[in-house]
């Protein structure tokens, strides 16, 4: 006999069955490198292994680092330059990963764009939404493909909120309550200097929050947000590194309420730091059942345990389970670089578009505005 909750989790079971089939290129697309940090290490390990793919230039602003960067990689044909906008000048690329710090991401990717080059921009998207307009703008008259960084959403778990979500079993969903975080995982580097990361754990982690349940629910428009920020334990050099702490100049945690497009509550509080190992689980609450998303102590793309769906059969409470997903096949990683390269291929549609991702980053515009002002905020996005 098939269980009430089996018969619903049959709706979402993960599909195993169908051949992963990939468009073919006739000819290596040649990408550059923009910014050789860490996060680019994982860039060219992932095009490494495409076999459509030539990494033909790199750049950094930090003489000598784009090439000790090519000799590590082994890519002694690659040409190093001192910046974006050189190599632009002097390549001809198909595309480029754009891997700066987040002060420079707008720049960067709207010369790319301005260039004729299809971008892969990395997390955040920028960091304000007047950058986010501008980007828009450029790759609006470009006509090339933009796809913002977001791996997670390439993960079968987040994929199943989605479905579970959009299949119509939670109803209307009225309130989401996110976030997580860290108990101890301050970044260093340039992730903690206002002048570099312009944001800090809001923009670092909270997008990807953000998205697991905008991604979820259709990217509704979000309409307020009353937004709080803090910086304790970044500049406490009892916590941090003395060093660090000295330079520290952006957030460590946050916390919003955001009212969304259709009468939906956003909850929201992330962080890098704080006096706890999770703060509360990812509820999404419909009119006709719940679901609960098991926080993980550190973001890791994924969820961290079976979710559970709450509701009501024959006027009697019940619940069930949701198994937790293997991710069968390539890495996350690499299936984030694989989609930017096929929609290049095939002339799109870009597989984390910025007409959504302008949203996220309109939430954490809101935040920090908020949170200095002391008050609500109307979020207005300028026509693109």
């Amino acid at each position: 006999m098939v269980g009430i909750g089996d018969e619903v989790l049959s709706k979402f079971k993960q599909d195993i069955d169908e051949e992963e089939t990939r468009p073919q290129s006739d000819r290596k697309l040649k990408v550059g490198i923009i910014g050789t940090g860490w996060i680019a290490e994982s860039h060219v390990e992932s095009y490494k292994r495409m076999k459509d793919v030539e990494i033909v230039a790199l750049a950094d602003l930090i003489e000598g680092k784009a090439e000790r960067f090519a000799e590590r990689f082994g890519l002694p044909l690659a040409r190093c330059y001192r910046s974006g906008h050189e190599m632009l000048e002097n390549e001809e690329l198909d595309a480029v990963s754009v891997c700066t710090y987040n002060s420079t991401h707008a720049e960067c990717t709207i010369d790319a764009l301005e260039h004729g080059v299809h971008v892969l921009l990395e997390k955040p998207m920028c960091v304000t939404l007047d950058e986010a307009v501008e980007i828009m703008r450029a790759e609006k008259k470009s006509g090339k493909i933009l796809s913002i960084g977001f791996q997670p959403r390439f993960d079968p778990n987040m994929q199943m909120i989605k479905k579970i979500v959009q299949s119509g079993v939670l109803g209307e969903v009225y309130y989401i309550q996110t976030g997580g975080g860290r108990r101890r995982g301050i970044p260093g580097s340039t992730f903690i200097e206002k002048s570099t990361a312009g944001i800090g754990a809001v923009g670092d982690i909270g997008c990807y929050s953000l998205d697991m349940v905008l991604n979820a629910i259709g990217y509704p428009k979000p309409l307020t947000v009353t937004g709080y920020t803090s910086d304790f334990f970044g500049k406490n050099p009892e916590y941090t590194p003395p060093e660090d702490a000295k330079r520290f100049s952006v957030d460590d945690f946050a916390a919003a309420f955001i009212r969304l497009e259709g009468g939906i509550i956003l909850d929201f509080r992330i962080s890098w730091a704080m006096h706890m190992d999770t703060s509360g689980d990812t509820l999404i609450l419909g009119k006709k059942a719940g679901l609960r998303i098991p926080s993980t102590e550190c973001w890791n793309g994924s969820i961290g345990g079976p979710m559970t769906i709450y509701t009501d059969i024959g006027g009697q409470p019940i619940q069930y389970q949701v198994p937790v997903l293997r991710n069968e096949g390539p890495g996350l990683f690499d299936r984030k670089i694989r989609s930017f390269l096929d929609a290049i291929i095939t002339g799109g549609p870009s597989p984390v578009p910025s007409k959504e991702i302008l949203y996220n980053q309109a939430i954490i515009d809101g935040i920090c505005r908020s949170a200095e002002l002391g008050r609500e905020v109307e979020i207005v996005i300028p026509e693109i």
